[in-house]
Formats: C-alpha cells, structure tokens, sequence
C-alpha cells in the first residue's frame, strides 16, 4: 500500500515520488518493503548506476529536515505489463543555495535506458523547481563524456555553463530567465 503522505507529481509515462525517510530506510534495508511502501516492483539490480549506499546515508541526513523534502531525490515508477516498476531515480542536491540555484542529478536502471524517462523526469523537476519563486536557476555536473547524460539536459534547455565543482566535469545550466 502506498504511503498516504506522499504527494505524487505525474508525467506522461511516470510517477515521481518524493524520496521520504521510510522510502530510504527500506531502499537501505528492505526491497519488499519498498515495493509495498511505493505500491510497484522493484527490479532485481536496483538501485541504479551512483545511486548507492552512500548517496542513500546522505539523503537520509538530508531529510533529517522536513524543510528538505521534494529537494532530495524523487523515485521513477513507469508502467511495465500491468503493473508499476521502479525505474530509476532523479532529483537535487538540496535546497537552492543562496543564489536560488539547485543541482539536478538522475540514474535509470540499465535495461530503462534510451526510452525517455530521464528527460521526462527532469522535465518535471524543472517544472517543480521553477514553481518555486526563489529559484533562479537549476543546474547539473556531468562527465563531458557522457554524451547521453548531456542530450538529457540539453532536451530539457539546459546548455554549457563552465566547468564543474571538481576536475574534469562540466556544468550545465537552465537560468530562469531561459524560460520566458
């Protein structure tokens, strides 16, 4: 049964499900259990691609503070046969920072890849970000490399802003001011 607390957002062809501490607790501990807590399947080789223990510790941390919900990472649910499955992931970072700018990241399960639903997903955090006056702009770090990671954002309007915050990684950026 899903969790009754959660507010949805809905796409074309997912449901986003804000990243709640019971959702992490059993994604750390339990995959029955969040598959009941999410109300869908979850593959055998979740979670996906840098979305591992750690970045899970973190979001727990994170959602220490109820002020951080709907900044941290959304859940994916599409439609497989007759049923939800998990997907993937996509979200921030945190809250915007002083300058109302938010870093968006995402990972899709292998076998989920090169159908859309990272563009779909981002598509809708942008949307949910943007509906938050004070954000002024949403951006993303990725390799250079990673050639689909940046058609993703670029899909969604984002283009080169610069390096990134670390060695070899570059920024994308979509400032408010792109969406007038």
């Amino acid at each position: 049964m899903p969790d009754p607390d959660i507010s949805y957002i809905q796409s074309r062809r997912l449901r986003l499900v804000p990243a709640t501490r019971p959702l992490i607790d059993a994604d750390l501990n339990d995959n029955p259990r969040l598959a009941r807590l999410l109300d869908a399947r979850v593959p055998d080789n979740w979670p996906p691609d840098l979305f591992d223990g750690p970045a899970m510790q973190f979001a727990h941390r994170q959602l220490n503070d109820p002020a951080e919900r709907g900044w941290s990472f959304w859940y994916l649910l599409g439609r497989e046969a007759d049923e939800a499955v998990l997907v993937g992931v996509c979200g921030f970072k945190g809250r915007p920072n002083a300058a109302g700018e938010v870093e968006i990241g995402y990972s899709i399960l292998s076998q989920y890849r090169n159908a859309g639903y990272a563009t779909e997903a981002v598509s809708r955090l942008v949307e949910w970000a943007f509906a938050h006056r004070h954000v002024t702009a949403v951006t993303a770090e990725t390799l250079p490399h990673l050639a689909q990671s940046i058609r993703v954002l670029v899909k969604n309007g984002f283009q080169h802003a610069g390096p990134g915050s670390e060695h070899g990684v570059i920024r994308l950026a979509l400032p408010r001011s792109r969406l007038n």
